[in-house]
């Protein structure tokens, strides 16, 4: 069976605000199906990278090297059509989708909304679409949550239904910034299931940016390690994981809180 072609591939990608790097040659490649993990300390350039790869580094930042989408060069085109890709070809689950939604809208307006602005479609067919994927994504009472508000929602269902709105248009390559980092255990099993969910059914790239190596471990094909905005490590997560080469990799895992259980002369009255 042929090797699938990388739909997104960063080369030597370097991101600099007043002369000082943010990110720094960060290199890789995705194929369809296959989730990158990117982690690192806070300030390490994660979010940055994201942001990159969008087009959207900021003001005054400095762009050097190369993002590729199945095979096009980002870095060279004008904003206009940056503008068409995003959402389209690129999609977006932010931090906390309730921050990002609308709190006076209904989520099927918004849902609307965002296809309306990549193509012509009647609100109907928006609505159909929507319907559609909750149900394919097994969120519950998917006319209610068309129908709701921002507001009316759990902060794990306004991510899941923030999610679900990034992938409508189905784009090829989902970049979700630390979606479960507000969340409870719970919800952050649900979410984790939904990203899986996407890329089982669409073959969907996923770009996910995270603190927790618990994510990373449960989730991604991939891990890159960031560190000071340039590569620690980056490898596949089991490898990465399990016997990392980096003191930066390892000194994130030994961070990791874990469980001890009390000996039962430890418990002992």
């Amino acid at each position: 069976m042929p090797t699938p072609s990388p739909i997104l591939c960063c080369d030597a990608l370097s991101v600099a605000y007043a002369g000082r790097a943010a990110v720094q040659n960060v290199s890789f490649a995705l194929c369809p199906g296959q989730v990158l993990a990117v982690v690192g300390e806070s300030g390490s350039g994660k979010s940055t990278l994201l942001k990159a790869i969008l087009g959207l580094p900021g003001s005054g930042a400095a762009v050097r090297g190369s993002v590729q989408l199945a095979g096009q060069e980002l870095t060279a085109l004008p904003d206009a059509a940056l503008r068409r890709l995003r959402g389209a070809q690129i999609g977006l689950a932010f931090q906390d989708a309730g921050a990002s939604l609308c709190p006076v809208r209904t989520i099927g307006s918004q849902m609307y909304e965002s296809l309306a602005a990549h193509r012509r479609i009647t609100r109907r067919e928006a609505r159909r679409q929507a319907l559609e994927l909750f149900a394919r994504l097994d969120l519950p009472d998917g006319d209610w949550l068309w129908r709701s508000y921002p507001f009316e929602l759990s902060g794990g269902m306004q991510q899941r239904v923030g999610i679900a709105m990034a992938m409508l248009p189905r784009p090829a390559v989902l970049l979700a910034d630390e979606p479960t980092s507000a969340l409870d255990v719970l919800a952050r099993r649900q979410v984790l299931a939904e990203l899986a969910r996407l890329r089982q059914l669409f073959d969907t790239a996923i770009v996910l940016v995270t603190h927790d190596i618990a994510v990373a471990e449960q989730l991604a094909d991939q891990v890159l390690v960031l560190q000071g905005g340039a590569v620690a490590e980056l490898g596949p997560a089991a490898q990465v994981l399990r016997a990392p080469k980096s003191a930066c990799t390892r000194a994130l895992l030994d961070a990791v809180p874990r469980l001890v259980r009390p000996t039962a002369k430890e418990s002992a009255p």
